[in-house]
């Protein structure tokens, strides 16, 4: 749970205290009183608060003093001066000292609220990022597959395990959620890390030419063979192949791949004797490799080869927590880049971000951070900054399943279960939310059940 933001009301009106104390308190704040000035002093030696709201004129020590002492024992904490000595003069003074706003006498507590909630929220932002930063930077030097989702982080540890081994690797996962990321992740921790990391896009040429990329050819081996060439299995020696997107390889070329992968050589076209390869094999797919096979456009013998250990990355929509965490890593690399001084997000443009389902994945994200980068004239990333249809909040999001389209039942059943997790479970709550009675919401629960049984899956 998290705890209540801690305010310090110093002011040596009596009657001032306590009517700020109670304004305060009922608000869902911990706070704490002093009735002189240097008493908040000693307050502000002994623990840091997360706001200072400090009456101006007072015995002893005022609130210029406060407010000094606040900002350098504690630089993060915000401070709000009140005082019914009011001038342009102590405005801008205490403004330059740190102050984050300045109140006059008489005030409603109404303005006090919104001033109060107002500084707590730049205080809480700038907390975020600065643990946002310290996150980022302990991805340095590493593969930055930068997650904090549980499940994805024990994918990772099962990545770590096996990336000193030699087993080939399916990776599964939708378009744009960093398979290449984490084939790059494998290697790296792999004991190949000092060999190549080859990569094939397996959808990228017909089977003539894919023949000669992957293979090679001897001097001779066609008309304009001038010299031998090696393909990229061998450039892949002693290190990783990578063949991306593997169920779109053609049959003919996954038939001699299969051979490469059993007996570790490689036979160049126009060649009559084999050269031996050492290579580690890791395959990628965005389909639903068990309907790949069972519609035959994947070999069954190559997918069992390949398969010795499948890691899957989830959308980036199931894993809302990453949203923060990466958009911050990003724009912090897009404002190196192009030399601009963005540093943060504000909140309405994080929250927007978060509530958004990301059909084009980490890719598209990307894509947006480099957008309101590039837009930004100031060192916060706002709504303003974000895609128009981000910022009405009008998409629609449509994903899809394993690869294929999902059938109009498949997205009713999800949709249910997002309503469902969105109310706690409570059925009667979830039916208002779809607008059907709590006997329909059952039926549709219950088909749901025995569809999931009846499932091949």
């Amino acid at each position: 749970m998290k705890k209540p933001d801690r305010i310090l009301i110093v002011d040596d009106e009596e009657i001032a205290v306590r009517n700020l104390s109670h304004v305060m308190t009922a608000e869902g704040y911990e706070v704490t009183t002093a009735h002189s000035g240097s008493a908040g002093l000693a307050l502000l030696e002994s623990r840091p608060f997360d706001l200072l709201l400090t009456d101006l004129r007072m015995e002893q020590a005022d609130g210029m003093a406060l407010l000094k002492a606040c900002k350098a024992r504690h630089p993060d904490s915000e401070v709000i001066v009140i005082t019914g000595y009011a001038t342009t003069e102590t405005a801008v003074r205490a403004m330059k000292l740190g102050a984050f706003h300045y109140i006059a006498k008489p005030f409603h507590f109404d303005e006090v609220r919104k001033v109060v909630a107002e500084a707590l929220e730049k205080q809480r932002l700038r907390r975020e990022n600065k643990q946002l930063r310290a996150e980022i930077a302990s991805y340095r030097g590493q593969a930055k597959f930068i997650t904090q989702d549980p499940a994805t982080l024990r994918m990772l540890d099962l990545a770590r395990q096996i990336a000193p081994t030699d087993c080939n690797v399916l990776v599964t996962g939708d378009s744009g959620t960093g398979k290449e990321l984490l084939v790059q992740f494998l290697h790296r921790h792999g004991k190949r890390h000092n060999g190549p990391l080859v990569a094939v896009n397996c959808g990228a040429f017909n089977k003539e030419l894919f023949a000669n990329e992957l293979f090679g050819h001897e001097r001779e081996a066609f008309t304009g063979a001038a010299s031998a060439r090696k393909g990229l299995i061998e450039a892949a020696s002693g290190g990783t192949l990578f063949l991306d997107e593997i169920t779109e390889m053609p049959p003919e070329m996954q038939v001699k791949l299969l051979r490469v992968i059993q007996e570790k050589e490689v036979l160049r076209l126009g060649a009559t004797v084999p050269t031996k390869v050492d290579i580690r094999v890791v395959a990628a797919t965005n389909r639903d490799v068990a309907r790949a096979v069972a519609d035959q456009i994947l070999r069954q013998d190559l997918y069992f080869r390949l398969n010795v250990v499948t890691l899957h990355i989830a959308p980036l929509a199931q894993r809302p927590d990453d949203i923060p965490l990466l958009a911050q890593h990003l724009l912090h690399k897009f404002s190196l880049q192009m030399g601009k001084p963005v540093t943060a997000f504000t909140p309405d443009a994080l929250e927007c971000l978060q509530t958004y389902a990301f059909p084009g994945n980490v890719r598209e994200l990307e894509n947006i951070v480099e957008r309101g980068v590039a837009i930004s004239d100031g060192d916060t990333l706002g709504l303003a900054q974000l895609p128009p249809h981000l910022q009405s909040g009008e998409f629609s999001v449509f994903r899809r399943k394993n690869g294929r389209i999902p059938t109009l039942d498949e997205q009713e059943r999800d949709y249910i279960r997002w309503v469902l997790d969105a109310v706690g479970g409570n059925q009667t709550l979830a039916a208002q939310a779809l607008g059907i009675n709590r006997s329909s919401l059952w039926r549709k629960l219950r088909s749901r059940i025995r569809d999931d049984n009846s499932s091949p899956d």
